[in-house]
């Protein structure tokens, strides 16, 4: 049975349009600000996201980072009115290792090409934050989708071979990126990306326009 503390909280992410990619049971060794419970992943619920984070004011006032303004002022609300703690992706330095973490929730995993894959947003991804519940959340078994991927499509698709060697040659990408030819990229997200079959239907083309132009 579900805690009704959990139902409550996943009603107010999804009024949000956000939702829990993952979760682990937390430990006093983790050095978080509670030692039990559960530590949830939290990221866009694609593809319904984009249409209302583009109505926020974060969105619309002109401020630089409106995404990780409007994260720190929705999940930090959500956090305080279901007796969590919210943590995100831009606190720090020192940062905290949201990538670890999401190795840990067993539902994203190292992809081929070293990026985060998840079993639902592919390699589209992303975490707008975490949040500490003093409750613990029994997290369904995942399958890693590389596993059955049989060709791989994000090893060769980058149009500079970024990935190859295993590793990310990020100014290769860059550069090419600010060429026309990587418009395409900018325009509709990186090519390694969308080439994963997982995930292929929920990110909106404006939204990963919107990381490009954060990235570059």
């Amino acid at each position: 049975m579900i805690d009704p503390r959990h139902h409550a909280m996943l009603q107010a992410l999804s009024k949000a349009r956000l939702c829990v990619l993952g979760g682990f049971t937390i430990s006093p060794d983790d050095g978080l600000p509670q030692s039990n419970g559960t530590l949830l992943l939290i990221g866009p619920d694609e593809p319904a996201f984009w249409p209302d984070f583009i109505r926020s004011s974060e969105y619309n006032d002109g401020h630089p980072d409106p995404m990780d303004r409007w994260s720190k002022r929705v999940l930090s609300r959500i956090a305080i009115d279901n007796s969590a703690a919210a943590i995100f992706p831009s606190d720090g330095p020192p940062f905290h290792p949201f990538y670890s973490w999401a190795l840990r929730s067993g539902h994203a995993w190292k992809s081929p090409i070293g990026l985060l894959v998840h079993e639902q947003a592919g390699l589209f991804v992303s975490y707008r934050g975490a949040l500490l519940v003093p409750w613990q959340v029994q997290m369904p078994i995942a399958t890693p989708p590389c596993t059955v991927c049989a060709t791989k499509p994000c090893q060769t698709t980058c149009p500079v071979g970024a990935f190859a060697n295993d590793s990310y040659d990020v100014p290769t990408c860059k550069s090419y990126l600010t060429t026309p030819e990587g418009r395409t990229c900018m325009t509709q997200g990186c090519a390694a990306r969308r080439a994963c079959p997982i995930g292929q239907d929920r990110r909106v083309t404006d939204q990963s326009a919107f990381h490009m132009d954060a990235f570059l």
